[in-house]
């Protein structure tokens, strides 16, 4: 017995949103992608995806609208865009960094007479060119068998963390995993700017580090990268620090105390605004030194 695969559109096709549409394509999906930029819909074609010229375009006839975009506004913005070309029961899955925009996003879903999944994804530019994406989803058991199959062409591993997604319980759960990810980016940063100003070996703390319980494959990446000198955006500062930001704000909503992430925020700041914002989150590096 032959299964009908559902029909996906792609909202945002930048650093995640490509290679998420290139992997469902390979995997036998039929793709239809929108991009704000058209340039980078266009550069999918080859893959077999069909590069819409606006969202309304992209949805129509679509089962599952996937929406990949910077943050809750521009997600909201583009879904009330591509509303004309919606179906009715249609599955819209969130895969973006949205934090407390959640609930205006679940609102427009109801309205919109959508099925909501809230499924943010951890991981960048690399794990999503090779769908080893990890998925973070919260949505009605109905939807999970048309999705699984989806999220198993971009991911190597699925999450549900709860069934209702209007809950925002997967975006909740995001907004814990990029805490741990600043700290880990600016941990490594700050050990590197100290060790070039007191005149210490870098190569020595890597040595010292690698191999033992302190080690990971995102330290190694990021030491790397900054040792380097190599900024090649995986993700970028500016996005870095909207998730910060994302993270302070709900923090500061619930009572929650959050003294480093504030200051990395600030420290992503200042990294951007000595030019570094388009390049690496590790670039966070330079906010050790003066401009």
């Amino acid at each position: 017995m032959t299964t009908v695969r559902p029909v996906i559109a792609v909202l945002g096709t930048g650093i995640i949103g490509a290679p998420v549409a290139r992997n469902l394509s390979k995997s036998g999906f039929t793709v239809r992608a929108w991009n704000r930029t058209q340039s980078k819909a266009d550069a999918l074609s080859a893959d077999g995806v069909y590069a819409a010229n606006a969202p309304a375009d992209a949805v129509q006839g679509a089962d599952v609208v996937l929406t990949v975009l910077n943050d809750g506004p521009r997600v909201l913005e583009a879904m009330q865009a591509a509303e004309p070309g919606l179906t009715e029961g249609a599955i819209w899955v969130q895969l973006s960094t949205v934090g407390d925009a959640i609930d205006e996003l679940a609102a427009y879903a109801a309205k919109a007479g959508l099925v909501f999944v809230d499924a943010p994804v951890q991981g960048t530019r690399q794990p999503a060119e090779l769908a080893k994406l990890v998925v973070m989803a919260a949505g009605p058991q109905s939807a999970r068998a048309t999705l699984q199959p989806l999220f198993d062409a971009i991911g190597s591993r699925t999450l549900w963390v709860g069934e209702d997604g209007t809950k925002g319980t997967a975006s909740q759960l995001k907004l814990v995993l990029n805490t741990w990810v600043g700290a880990l980016t600016h941990g490594v940063g700050e050990s590197l700017a100290l060790a070039k100003q007191l005149g210490v070996d870098p190569q020595h703390f890597i040595d010292i580090v690698s191999g033992g319980p302190m080690d990971s494959g995102y330290f190694q990446a990021k030491s790397a990268a900054i040792l380097a000198g190599n900024y090649a955006t995986s993700f970028s500062v500016d996005n870095a620090e909207k998730d910060a930001r994302l993270v302070v704000e709900a923090a500061q909503r619930v009572g929650a105390r959050m003294d480093t992430t504030e200051a990395g925020q600030q420290r992503f700041q200042r990294a951007s605004e000595q030019g570094h914002g388009g390049e690496d989150m590790a670039a966070g590096y330079f906010a050790s030194f003066d401009a």
